[in-house]
């Protein structure tokens, strides 16, 4: 199998392997999609693969000086992010469930996708994590491999929120507005419960 190709495989699996694990986004993502339909859940997890791409180009491309900037200002970061999961976690757990399926706008969207991006690209841990996987798996060479190792981090982690996205939204047809309401406090208090994590951390 030609080299960029299993380069890109590797980046595919650690992308997947970031995303995969059910955090504050995920968590998010799912409740998202069940409130608003897939394409909001989808996008809210495409703001946060973006960031994951963010991240692995500073690590994969080496760029010490922003990583040291990153990790220097980590409880400034941990404060901004956590009080943002603190926001949404209590927005979410007082939201009433809709009795009928809400039209969202692009401004709905684009919302979504930048919220978790921000929350994403503040856990300056995601740097370093990139940082000790790449260093195992990086090819020390051309200019090129590395993009491709970034291309194949953000493929692995898009295509995890596309399934988790269209997994969950083949479930909203079922859910009573009941259902819905506790679905809204159980992800709120969970969100809560990481922001509050970030900021005491």
């Amino acid at each position: 199998m030609p080299e960029p190709i299993l380069i890109f495989l590797r980046g595919f699996l650690i992308g997947l392997s970031i995303a995969a694990p059910v955090g504050p986004i995920g968590v998010l993502c799912i409740r998202r999609t069940l409130a608003e339909g897939k394409l909001t859940g989808f996008l809210s997890g495409m703001g946060a693969a973006t960031a994951d791409m963010v991240y692995g180009a500073i690590a994969a491309f080496g760029l010490t000086m922003v990583t040291d900037l990153l990790v220097g200002n980590a409880v400034w970061l941990k404060i901004i992010g956590g009080g943002f999961l603190l926001y949404l976690g209590v927005k979410t757990f007082l939201e009433k469930p809709a009795d009928h399926a809400a039209h969202v706008n692009k401004g709905g969207y684009l919302g979504a996708y930048f919220s978790t991006f921000f929350l994403t690209i503040t856990n300056p841990m995601t740097i370093l994590s990139f940082a000790a996987i790449f260093a195992g798996t990086m090819y020390i060479g051309s200019t090129a491999m590395p993009t491709v190792l970034v291309a194949g981090v953000f493929a692995g982690s898009a295509c995890w929120w596309l399934a988790l996205s269209f997994g969950v939204g083949s479930m909203r047809e079922r859910l009573t507005p009941s259902r819905m309401a506790w679905i809204n406090r159980i992800s709120g208090a969970v969100i809560i419960t990481f922001g509050l994590t970030a900021l005491f951390s």
